[in-house]
C-alpha cells in the first residue's frame, strides 16, 4: 500500500475504498496488487535470460501486407490460436462460461466478471463481482460538460464519431494526467491508470446510451442507474430495453467475449500504441475508437446484417440452401467479399460465433427468426463456396456473422449503432492492457519502417 496522506493514497481512498464490503472479498485494485509484482519478476526474468532469443523472420510481405503474423507486442490478458480460437488467461470461452460468475437471475458471463479475469488472470468471486458492479454503478454518472457536449453534436453525426469525442473529453477528468503534471515515480503510474480505466469503463454506457437516444428517440427520458444493476444491466436499461431480459443476457455474453481480442487487432494496437506515450487511458481509448470505427474492423457486423436482409429481400422467404449457394457466387463474382466470414488470425469457426449460436439455439423465437435462420444456412454453405471460390485462407464464419443479426431481432434495428456496443465492449481489453503495461513499465512503442528501395537493397545485399 501507500504512504499515508500522499496523492495515490487518498486517491485510492476517494476510489476504491468507499464500497462496504466484507473482510474476506478483495477489491480489483488489491486483487492487482498481488498480481503485479509477480508478473513484474517474470518480465524481468525473461529479459535477463532470454532477450536475445529469436521469435521468428521477418518476411517482405509481413512488411508490405500489414504486419500480419509479425510477433512484435506484449499483450498478456489474451493469446488468438489460428485453430482454437482466443483464450482469457488461458481459458477457453466454454470455460470462461462455465467459470466466471453471472448476474443475479441470469445465466451468462457479466462484464465485471470477464474485466477482473483480464486485470487480474484470476477467476473471480462472485461476492468480488457484486462488489466490482457497485463500484461501477457508483462511477457512472456522466460529468455535466460531457452531457453537454454530446447534446450539442449533430444528430447525424455518425454514432461512434460522438463516442470517440465523448472518450476523449473525459480526459478531463483523467486522475493520471493530473497525477502526472504534478510529478509522479513510474512505480505509481499503474494505480492512476487503473482508476482512469474504472472510472471510464463505468461511464461508457451513460455515454453510449445518451448518443442512442439523442440519434434515434430524441427527448426520451433516459433512467438513473441502478445502484443494483450490473454495468450491462444499466446499459440495456438506459438504452430503453430494460424490461427485455433475453437482450440483456445477449449483450452480457456478447460484451464479455467480445471483450478482448489479443493485442493485434487495429483498436486494440491503438490503444497500447497511443498509451505508450503516456497519454492517459481516455486519450488512449478514444483513439482506438476510431480505429474500431473502420469498415475492415468494427463496422463489420452491420454490413453483415445488410447483406444477409439484401438477401432476403432478393430471394424470398423460402430460401434454400441452393438459393444461398448462388448468392454467394454472385456476390463473389461481383468482386465483393462475404461479410461476416473470414479472419487476419483464425483458420477455423470463430469461437465467439459459436458461442452466440449456442445461445440462439436456447432460444425458440430466435430459431424461428427468418434473419436466424438465414444465419445458420448460410453457416451451412458458405464454408464450401468459399473454399471453392479458393481466394480465403478462412472460409468459416467469424464472431459478426451472427452478433448483429441477433441485436436486430431484439428491436435494436439502427445498423450504425452497433459498433457502438463492439466499443463498449472493447474497452474490457484495452484498458486493462494499458494498466498492465503502466505496471510492467513498457516502453514507447517505435517500429522501424523501411522505403521500397531501402527493402530491395536489403535483399540484394
Amino acid at each position: 500500500m501507500f504512504r499515508q496522506g500522499s496523492l495515490a493514497s487518498k486517491s485510492f481512498a476517494r476510489s476504491f475504498g468507499a464500497q462496504r464490503r466484507l473482510a474476506s472479498t478483495k477489491t480489483i485494485r488489491e486483487a492487482l496488487e498481488e498480481v503485479i509484482p509477480v508478473k513484474q519478476a517474470q518480465l524481468k526474468q525473461l529479459k535477463a535470460e532470454h532477450g536475445q532469443a529469436v521469435l521468428g523472420d521477418v518476411k517482405v510481405e509481413q512488411v508490405l501486407g500489414g504486419m500480419r503474423g509479425l510477433k512484435a507486442m506484449l499483450w498478456d490478458a489474451s493469446v488468438l490460436d489460428p485453430l482454437e480460437g482466443i483464450r482469457f488467461h488461458g481459458k477457453s470461452i466454454p470455460e470462461c462460461q462455465k467459470t466466471l460468475p453471472a448476474a443475479p437471475g441470469g445465466k451468462e458471463i457479466i462484464a465485471e466478471s470477464m474485466l477482473w479475469l483480464l486485470l487480474t488472470g484470476k477467476v473471480p468471486t462472485e461476492a468480488e463481482v457484486r462488489q466490482l458492479s457497485a463500484q461501477l454503478a457508483e462511477k457512472g454518472e456522466l460529468p455535466a460538460h460531457i452531457e453537454k457536449l454530446i447534446d450539442s453534436l449533430p444528430k447525424d453525426l455518425h454514432p461512434m464519431t460522438q463516442l470517440g469525442m465523448g472518450v476523449a473529453a473525459l480526459n478531463q477528468e483523467s486522475v493520471f494526467a493530473a497525477a502526472y503534471e504534478k510529478g509522479i515515480k513510474k512505480t505509481e503510474y499503474w494505480t492512476y491508470a487503473l482508476e482512469d480505466s474504472i472510472n471510464l469503463i463505468a461511464r461508457l454506457p451513460a455515454l453510449a446510451a445518451r448518443i442512442f437516444r439523442n440519434v434515434y428517440n430524441p427527448g426520451a427520458a433516459i433512467p438513473g442507474i441502478n445502484k443494483e444493476l450490473d454495468l450491462v444491466g444499466n446499459y440495456v436499461n438506459m438504452l430503453g430495453y430494460g424490461g427485455n431480459h433475453d437482450l440483456t443476457e445477449y449483450l452480457r455474453l456478447y460484451i464479455s467475449i467480445h471483450g478482448d481480442h489479443e493485442g493485434g487487432n487495429a483498436s486494440a494496437h491503438t490503444a497500447h500504441l497511443v498509451g505508450s506515450t503516456l497519454a492517459d487511458p481516455y486519450l488512449a481509448y478514444s483513439a482506438a475508437l476510431y480505429a474500431l470505427a473502420g469498415p475492415l474492423h468494427g463496422l463489420a457486423n452491420q454490413e453483415v446484417l445488410r447483406w444477409q436482409l439484401n438477401m432476403r429481400k432478393e430471394l424470398g422467404d423460402n430460401i434454400t440452401h441452393e438459393h444461398i449457394k448462388e448468392f454467394l457466387w454472385k456476390t463473389l463474382k461481383s468482386g465483393q467479399v462475404v461479410p461476416g466470414y473470414g479472419h487476419g488470425v483464425l483458420r477455423n469457426p470463430d469461437p465467439r460465433f459459436m458461442a452466440l449460436q449456442e445461445f440462439c439455439d436456447t432460444r425458440p423465437e430466435l430459431l424461428a427468426d427468418p434473419v436466424i435462420q438465414l444465419v445458420k444456412k448460410t453457416y451451412d454453405v458458405a464454408p464450401g463456396v468459399l473454399t471453392e471460390h479458393g481466394k480465403t485462407k478462412n472460409p468459416y464464419p467469424n464472431v459478426d456473422a451472427a452478433s448483429g443479426c441477433v441485436l436486430y431481432h431484439y428491436g435494436l434495428t439502427q445498423f450504425k449503432y452497433y459498433t457502438v456496443i463492439f466499443g463498449v465492449s472493447r474497452a474490457l481489453g484495452c484498458v486493462t492492457q494499458l494498466v498492465w503495461a503502466r505496471a510492467l513499465g513498457l516502453p514507447l512503442e517505435r517500429p522501424k519502417s523501411l522505403s521500397i528501395d531501402a527493402i530491395e537493397k536489403l535483399i540484394k545485399s
